[in-house]
């Protein structure tokens, strides 16, 4: 009964975890990643489709990325999504290569980023503890039920902490890393 629950805790919150990871995965810094662009949608024959599924998103250099449709005619469609994004980027076509140069960010913008980086450090710290405080309650529950005596409850509660703690710590040294990327020049 506690291992499940120590096993479906310590799985929920390696799922917020990567959640956090990948939220921090689209917020830019100063170099070229895919992922920057995959959240864009491109008109397909009538459907909004992600870039990822029209074309293929290479890195050229540190600040370029590469944008190839796969089909000629989306050519012209790609760039136009590029530059209508939020992300304001200026695509350069060259036949069918669409070049996506990353400008400089402004140390104005670096601190915004580094302010939302930490405020999804924070929601995802809010996550694992709202995930260790069910996990309590499961043991709490569990204890009335007289399936687990008081001692091996208090047991289990100490474990779904230290758990909560590495987790915390992971975020926290994820956002440090991400924090030092952002400001680097």
């Amino acid at each position: 009964m506690i291992k499940e629950i120590e096993t479906d805790t310590n799985s929920r919150m390696q799922k917020s975890v990567e959640a956090f990871k990948h939220e921090l995965s689209k917020i830019r810094t100063g170099r070229a990643h895919p992922s920057l662009l995959e959240q864009i949608k491109v008109p397909y024959y009538g459907v909004e489709t992600p870039l990822s599924q029209v074309a293929s998103i290479g890195v050229e250099d540190a600040r370029t990325l590469t944008v190839t449709p796969w089909e000629k005619p989306m050519v012209s469609q790609v760039e136009k999504a590029i530059l209508s994004s939020d992300l304001g980027l200026n695509p350069a076509t060259t036949g069918d290569l669409i070049r996506v140069p990353m400008p400089p960010l402004t140390e104005e913008r670096r601190q915004e980023l580094v302010k939302v980086v930490r405020a999804e450090a924070e929601n995802s710290r809010i996550a694992v503890r709202n995930i260790r405080r069910d996990a309590n309650s499961d043991i709490k529950d569990a204890q009335k039920e007289k399936m687990i005596n008081e001692d091996d409850a208090h047991k289990a509660e100490d474990r779904i902490q230290k758990i909560t703690d590495s987790f915390i710590e992971q975020i926290d040294s994820i956002l440090k890393e991400k924090e030092t990327d952002l400001m680097a020049i």
